[in-house]
């Protein structure tokens, strides 16, 4: 075959300028950087496509200017450098990469179905060459070396010639076989495959380093190669590894298999783990289809994938076709589009979510990832980016695998602007301009104008409804989008307002239906001051913690005059609670709806008339089972009205059980702990009532909270 057919042969031979000179010397220095990064240090800069582009302008320039390569350059390289503080294995046969095809459409498929034709000579009229489609892991190349049937070494790929020893850290690796029948093996047999690391394994470990205070790793490729390479396989052991077989090097049997398809039939036999995704086809359009049919399964893969990897499937056609330089004529990647990508963030906006939660979002320079161009991703909160060292105008790397909301993965301080700007959580809140707070607990801030802040309006509206709360019947969610779509409603006190005509032309709604939900809300003007002040959303105030507020001020003056020590000293009530409700009555908007509220007629019994607090105030009860003559709810709202507290499940801190009939687990959990179990009538007589006394009537529910 003449020089002329190579695959990758150089064009004819031009002037090199001074510019193309210093920029190939520049490319070479930056791959040779980020080869010891990843290959050696296991912790890269920047993704991989990233790399790619940088290559591949250097393997151009290459082949437009032959002078400029030389044999120490990247693009002559296989891997990166071998660790000098591993033993050193040669490799008997060299473990070569393989050309990329980064055109990720179909055409990357046709390019390298037309090459290998090429290069057999074939004719357009010929049978269709059949290749083997397998998956492309993003993993270590590790090469096992058996004799006899026994695993003796162990090496990474290294430069393609000499790998790194890791013989003991891969005996940890339990998917790889330390012994095979003699009888089905040749004398030497070397597999070669990629170990990876899952994700789920790879997610686990990283909580484990949180835990331990520890550094997270970038990728599970990052993770598994520092477990691989590890001086102590002790601590390898503790990271789950898999191994995958996809070739073989040295072999002492030439007729140990025919094809790619066969030798991999054959590991599998032998116990070797191969990946279940592969398939046998003939021609370009068979391979395009692979490609887009694991590009659909791909994100539901237990392990990171970067591509597909064609390869001639008759051994003789490989040997036929050959190799150049540092890669195989008769394979290649045909790669996705990346999941990660470089770009500048050029600004950081706050979102503010339907609970008040304020999240910071990076704008950045449109970059192709994951398949779609983005410009935007979440950045969560304030300490996050303090996390990252994040500042607008830096370098980022940027992820999106499958469908995953894009994310800012590390900051690239290295090429960080001389006019870069840190960023400030603002202090008032971007849409209605009420302060905002942090939530140390959670690390989040938090807008406080819950009841007039637009970005909140829908969802503190439903819940000022609900029927623990003002128990406004046919007033659900549907109900609360349509009346603040239509422009009726921006805050609670604007529902005391609405008049029959604007109700009746709404959608699925007629003057019956309106008149019903004007009427019930009418009705919930009558309510009890802890239903209140659980109705006005306060973030970390329950039912509960309202009635204890409620009990302990005794009037709403009071508890929006009260300061954070002075609300720390309700019972159970604690710094966070305290803090959130002290921002929510600090807050003028939040003021200004109450007294609207009030000003539309929402009362209340004096302090003085509300019942008086029962002997079960304090007690934890537990509810289960059907009751005779009360609901579950009407009976948790006697004794939340009583001061006690309704837990939903049975400890050791709980002091009744109300058992109805029908009682399931709980109460076998309550007679397991010994805990007193009592009847409806038994709490009725605990609340100085019996099953024939009426509660009186408050809002829709007939309830006292």
């Amino acid at each position: 075959m003449t020089e002329t057919l190579d695959l990758f042969a150089s064009s004819a031979p031009a002037a090199v300028t001074d510019d193309e000179r210093k920029r190939a010397r520049a490319l070479a220095e930056t791959l040779h950087r980020w080869n010891y990064e990843y290959y050696v240090l296991d912790n890269p800069s920047v993704p991989d496509a990233e790399y790619d582009k940088a290559f591949q302008e250097l393997v151009a320039l290459e082949d437009k200017y032959p002078e400029l390569k030389t044999p120490t350059s990247p693009t002559q390289r296989v891997g990166g450098e071998v660790r000098s503080d591993l033993g050193k294995v040669k490799h008997a046969v060299p473990m070569l990469s393989i050309h990329t095809e980064t055109d990720f459409t179909d055409a990357g498929a046709s390019a390298f179905d037309g090459r290998v034709r090429r290069e057999l000579a074939l004719e357009d009229s010929a049978p269709a060459v059949t290749y083997d489609c397998e998956l492309k892991f993003d993993g270590l190349a590790c090469s096992l070396r058996y004799e006899k049937g026994r695993l003796v070494s162990a090496a990474t790929r290294g430069d393609g010639v000499v790998g790194e020893d890791v013989t003991a850290n891969v005996k940890t690796i339990r998917t790889i076989p330390l012994e095979i029948p003699e009888a089905q093996l040749p004398d030497v047999l070397e597999v070669r495959g990629e170990v990876i690391m899952h994700k789920a394994d790879f997610e686990a470990l990283n909580k484990r380093q949180d835990a331990a205070g520890e550094k997270r790793f970038v990728n599970p490729r990052n993770a598994a190669a520092g477990a691989l390479r590890q001086l102590d396989s002790r601590i390898t052991a503790t990271r789950p590894l898999h191994f995958y077989a996809y070739s073989v090097g040295e072999i002492s049997d030439s007729a140990f298999a025919s094809s790619q398809t066969e030798l991999l039939d054959k590991l599998k036999s032998l116990g070797f783990p191969v990946a279940d995704v592969r398939e046998r086809v003939a021609g370009p359009a068979a391979l395009a289809a692979f490609h887009r049919k694991v590009a659909e399964i791909r994100s539901t893969l237990p392990f990171e994938i970067d591509g597909v990897v064609y390869k001639v499937d008759d051994f003789e056609l490989q040997h036929r076709l050959g190799f150049i330089a540092r890669e195989p004529r008769w394979a290649c990647a045909h790669k996705y589009p990346p999941e990660e990508a470089l770009t500048v963030v050029k600004a950081i906006d706050v979102q503010v979510g339907r609970t008040g939660r304020m999240t910071p979002v990076a704008r950045f320079e449109p970059v192709f990832v994951g398949g779609v161009n983005v410009s935007n991703a979440t950045l969560h909160n304030a300490d996050h980016i303090a996390e990252l060292g994040l500042m607008i105008g830096d370098t980022v790397v940027v992820r999106r695998a499958g469908d995953v909301i894009p994310e800012v993965v590390r900051v690239l301080p290295e090429r960080r602007p001389a006019d870069a700007k840190a960023f400030v959580m603002p202090a008032l809140c971007p849409v209605c301009g009420s302060a905002v707070v942090r939530d140390e607990e959670e690390k989040d801030s938090r807008c406080t104008g819950g009841l007039v802040c637009p970005a909140q309006m829908k969802l503190s509206l439903v819940h000022f409804a609900s029927r623990r709360a003002m128990g406004i019947d046919g007033l659900g969610e549907k109900m609360v989008e349509a009346l603040v779509d239509k422009g009726l409603v921006k805050t609670p006190s604007d529902l005391y307002a609405l008049k029959l005509p604007d109700v009746a032309t709404m959608d699925r709604m007629g003057e019956k239906s309106a008149a019903n939900l004007l009427a019930a809300i009418e009705k919930s003007k009558a309510t009890t001051l802890a239903r209140f002040i659980f109705a006005l959303g306060i973030r970390h105030v329950g039912e509960s913690t309202a009635y204890d507020m409620a009990q302990h001020f005794r009037t709403l003056e009071a508890i929006e005059a009260a300061t954070e020590e002075q609300f720390m000293e309700v019972v159970d009530v604690g710094e966070v609670i305290a803090e959130s409700a002290a921002a929510f009555f600090k807050e003028e908007h939040n003021r200004q709806v109450i007294d609207e509220l009030r000003a539309a007629g929402v009362a209340w019994p004096a302090a003085a008339e509300e019942k008086a607090v029962s002997a079960v105030a304090g007690k934890t009860f537990v509810l289960t089972g059907t009751f005779p003559t009360l609901s579950r709810d009407a009976a948790k709202d006697k004794l939340i009205a009583a001061g006690a507290k309704v837990a939903g499940s049975v400890s050791k801190r709980t002091n009744y059980v109300v058992a109805g009939t029908d009682a399931g687990s709980k109460l076998t959990k309550a007679q397991e702990l010994g805990v007193p179990v009592i009847d409806e009538a038994a709490m009725l007589a605990m609340l100085g009532e019996n099953a024939a006394t009426e509660a009186p009537s408050v809002g829709t529910t007939g309830s006292l909270f």
